[in-house]
C-alpha cells in the first residue's frame, strides 16, 4: 500500500494549530544540532534559536526524522535527544525516504527542511548558510542539493548567504541560472557566512521585514514555484575578516584533500578545521548569525501573516 504524506509527516499540535489559523511559523533545521556544533553548544543553540523566534512573535518548528516520521516541531526533550544520539544521519532530499523507513534518527539539511516545510505549509525557514558549488566542482561535480531545492520548492530561506568554504561565484551563477531570487536584507552584496560581503551582488535589496514580506508574497502570487534566498549579513561585531577566512579555508581544503574527505563529510570537516584555525571565533560568529537569521525570519513571517 502506498503511504500518503500524512502517514509520514507528524506536525506538532501547536504548530498545526498555528498554521491552520494563519499565524506565523518559522522552520528550523536540525543538522546544526547533530552535525554543526559540539555538545552541549548544539542543544543550547537549538533551544536559543527557538526562543529567539518566539521573542519575535512567531512559533518555531524544528524539523528532523524521528521514529519513522518526518517531524515538524520538536519538543525540548527531542532536541536534547537529537543532540546526544549516536550516528544521526544527515538527511537531504535523496535520503528522506530511506531514513524515514529505517526509523531514523535523521537531522535535516537545508534541502530536506525545505521539503518538510512545504509539506507542512510553512513559508519561512531560518538557517546559517546554504550549501552550494564546492571548490573544484568542475572535476568533483560536488554541488549541494540545496541549490536545486531552492529552485523547486516555494519556501523562503533566511541565511547569512552561502558558506565561505564554497566557490561563491559559481554558487551565485547557479542560483541565477535556476531562477532563484537572491534578496539582500540591508545589503547590496551577497554575504558569505562569516563575511558580510562576498563581493558578489544580490538581485534586490529590502530594508525592513514588511518590504521582504511584500516581495515574497508577490513572487508566489505570480505562480513562481521556486524558493527565495533572503541574505542577512552576519552581525558586524562578530564578522571575520577576509584574510583570516581565506587562510583558514585554504588550509582546511588542503587537509580535506590530503585526508580523502568527500561527499557529506566535507562541510563538517571544513567547518571544524576553520573553527580550530580561528580558535573558536568562527563558532561564535556562527551562533550569532544563526540568532540573527532566526529573528529576521520570524519578523518576516509576522509581516507575511499580517492582514
Amino acid at each position: 500500500m502506498t503511504p500518503s504524506p500524512n502517514d509520514l509527516l507528524a506536525i506538532r499540535p501547536d504548530v498545526a494549530a498555528a498554521l491552520a489559523a494563519g499565524a506565523p511559523v518559522v522552520a528550523l533545521e536540525s543538522t546544526v544540532i547533530a552535525h554543526g556544533l559540539p555538545h552541549p553548544a548544539n542543544v543550547e543553540s537549538a533551544l536559543a534559536l527557538e526562543a529567539a523566534v518566539r521573542d519575535e512573535g512567531a512559533l518555531p518548528a524544528t524539523i528532523a526524522v524521528l521514529d519513522g516520521r518526518l517531524r515538524v516541531g520538536l519538543t525540548a526533550d527531542e532536541i536534547r535527544h537529537l543532540g546526544t544520539a549516536p550516528q544521526v544521519a544527515k538527511v537531504s532530499r535523496r535520503d528522506l525516504a530511506a531514513v524515514i523507513t529505517g526509523g531514523g534518527p535523521g537531522a535535516t539539511t537545508v534541502a530536506a527542511t525545505m521539503i518538510a516545510a512545504r509539506l507542512a505549509g510553512i513559508r519561512l525557514f531560518a538557517t546559517g548558510g546554504i550549501g552550494g558549488v564546492h571548490r573544484g566542482a568542475e572535476t568533483s561535480f560536488d554541488v549541494s542539493a540545496d541549490l536545486d531545492e531552492l529552485a523547486r520548492t516555494p519556501v523562503a530561506v533566511v541565511s547569512a548567504g552561502a558558506k565561505a568554504i564554497l566557490d561563491l561565484a559559481k554558487t551565485r551563477e547557479v542560483l541565477e541560472t535556476r531562477g532563484v531570487p537572491v534578496i539582500g536584507y540591508g545589503t547590496d552584496a551577497l554575504p558569505a557566512f562569516w563575511l558580510r560581503d562576498s563581493g558578489l551582488p544580490v538581485d534586490a535589496r529590502v530594508d525592513d521585514p514588511a518590504a521582504a514580506a511584500r516581495l515574497l508574497a508577490a513572487h508566489w502570487a505570480l505562480g513562481l514555484d521556486s524558493g527565495l534566498l533572503v541574505a542577512n549579513p552576519v552581525p558586524a561585531e562578530v564578522a571575520l575578516d577576509a584574510d583570516t577566512v581565506t587562510a583558514a579555508v585554504d588550509a582546511a581544503l588542503a587537509a580535506a584533500q590530503a585526508a580523502g574527505v568527500t561527499g557529506k563529510a566535507v562541510t563538517p570537516f571544513l567547518l571544524d578545521r576553520v573553527a580550530q584555525a580561528t580558535r573558536g571565533w568562527s563558532v561564535q560568529a556562527n551562533r550569532a548569525l544563526l540568532d540573527g537569521n532566526a529573528r529576521l525570519a520570524a519578523r518576516i513571517a509576522v509581516a507575511l501573516a499580517a492582514p
